[in-house]
Parts: C-alpha cells; sequence; structure tokens
C-alpha cells in the first residue's frame, strides 16, 4: 500500500482526466491520498474530494501565496470545513521567502495564525517552508504545535534541521526531488532520518521525479522516490512502502485499512 500524503489534483493540470486518475488510483486498493488545500478554494475541492472518493483524505489551509487572505473570515471557515471526518490536517501553511510578495510580516501573521487553529483543533499540520528555515522553526516551537504533530513538505533544508524537526515530533515529507541530480542534502537528510519518521509524497502536479522531470506528476511515480529511498537506505522497496504507509496512518491518524 502506498501513501501519498501530499497532493494537489485539484489543480488544473488534471482538468483533462482527474476523474480517470483518481478512479484508478483510489478503486485499486493500492493507494490511500491526502489532497492538500493551498487556497480557501482549494480546500473545499479537497474536502469535496475527501467526500467523493474512498481512501482519499483532505487537508484545509492558506500557503504562504494566500497569507493575505488570513483573518477572522478565513479562520472561521478553515475552523467548518475541519470538522469534516475526512479532514485530517491543516496544511499546507508556512513560510515562503523565495519571492517578497506577500511580505513577511503577513506571511507570519498567518502562519502563526493557521498553527494556532490547528492546536485548538488538535489537528496536525502540513508545513511549507522555502528559505526560511529559522523564522519556520521559531514560530513552530512558540505555537506548542508539537503536541499535534505533523509534516515538514518538500524537506529542503539541511541535516541539521531535520534534526531539529525531528526533535519536536515531526515528519519528514519526501518526493520526488529526491531522484534529482543536483540533490545533495536531501539524500543526507534521508539517510541521517529514520525510516519511522519519514513519509513520501508527490506534491503533484509539481515536482515530478526523473525520468519525469518538468512533466506532470501523479501519484504512480512515487515508486521511483521509493526505489531511491531504499537505495539510499538498504532496504528493499517494500518495506519502504510498507513503513512510510504505516507512517502517513499515525501523523494523519487514520485507520489502517
Amino acid at each position: 500500500m502506498i501513501f501519498d500524503t501530499h497532493t494537489h489534483y485539484d489543480d488544473e493540470a488534471f482538468d483533462p482526466d482527474r476523474e480517470e486518475l483518481l478512479n484508478g488510483f483510489l478503486n485499486s486498493g493500492r493507494y490511500m491520498l491526502t489532497n492538500i488545500g493551498a487556497s480557501m478554494e482549494g480546500s473545499i475541492q479537497s474536502i469535496a474530494f475527501a467526500d467523493r472518493y474512498p481512501n482519499m483524505y483532505a487537508a484545509v489551509g492558506l500557503h504562504p501565496d494566500y497569507a493575505a487572505e488570513w483573518g477572522d473570515i478565513a479562520a472561521k471557515k478553515l475552523t467548518e470545513l475541519s470538522k469534516n471526518p475526512k479532514c485530517v490536517a491543516i496544511g499546507e501553511i508556512g513560510l515562503d521567502y523565495y519571492y517578497e510578495d506577500p511580505g513577511r510580516e503577513i506571511q507570519k501573521k498567518a502562519f502563526a495564525g493557521q498553527l494556532a487553529l490547528a492546536k485548538s483543533l488538535n489537528l496536525p499540520v502540513v508545513i511549507h517552508s522555502r528559505d526560511a528555515a529559522k523564522d519556520t522553526m521559531d514560530l513552530i516551537k512558540e505555537s506548542g504545535i508539537a503536541e499535534c504533530g505533523g509534516i515538514m513538505h518538500c524537506f529542503s533544508y539541511p541535516p541539521e534541521i531535520a534534526r531539529e524537526a525531528l526533535e519536536l515530533g515531526f515528519y519528514i515529507g519526501i518526493g520526488g526531488a529526491l531522484t534529482f541530480k543536483n540533490a545533495r542534502k536531501l539524500p543526507d537528510v534521508v539517510l541521517m532520518c529514520p525510516m519511522e519518521r519519514i513519509v513520501i509524497e508527490t506534491d503533484c502536479p509539481y515536482m515530478a521525479p526523473v525520468p519525469f522531470r518538468g512533466k506532470r506528476n501523479d501519484s504512480s511515480y512515487l515508486n521511483y522516490v521509493c526505489s531511491r529511498i531504499a537505495e539510499i537506505k538498504g532496504i528493499s522497496v517494500e518495506e519502504v512502502e510498507r513503513i512510510t504507509y504505516e507512517n502517513a496512518l499515525k501523523v494523519y491518524r487514520v485507520s489502517k485499512k
């Protein structure tokens, strides 16, 4: 069984064949998926997918790109969406300093607010962090969200930041970037991270692994990620699939199928 912990099947890239893909994955008995809200619209769609498809779950939240939308109205709507029994996390939320819009203070306010929301709802978080390691870790520590747990999605920092996240009880999300030829830090992170704290993800339609880099990603490509993890860890692909599946069930508090 493969648990893709981070998908965006609401993206327009899947408009031509979304239903065919999801029915194929979710009726096969081999996949479980969590669709991650990045915007309010995406969060609403994620809940709709989870209601419609077996073995599919949802996370709701505002990605840093949408941080300016955070406020009382957004908090109320996300709270309402989170009450759905198939909502398993608040996310993806966090900080992205690669671009300067929205501004850093706006991002930090939205991130802190959504961390507080997740804690009040006792839900884990799915965290997006790019070029913002210190502020991300500081806000996580200040929030007390470690009690609820979560995933450091699309991890891109060196091993010392991974150790800090692990000490706080987080899981490390590993995807297609691990297969890239210029992936220097990530293999070291996978090597040092206990298998019991790794989850796998596509971030589809983005971040397709080699040999599909630059093309539309989907959950069927996770075998390339599992193969690379197995190579680094010196274990079988089947063991990678089994352990990461069980890890995903734990972090998202989902019953075993």
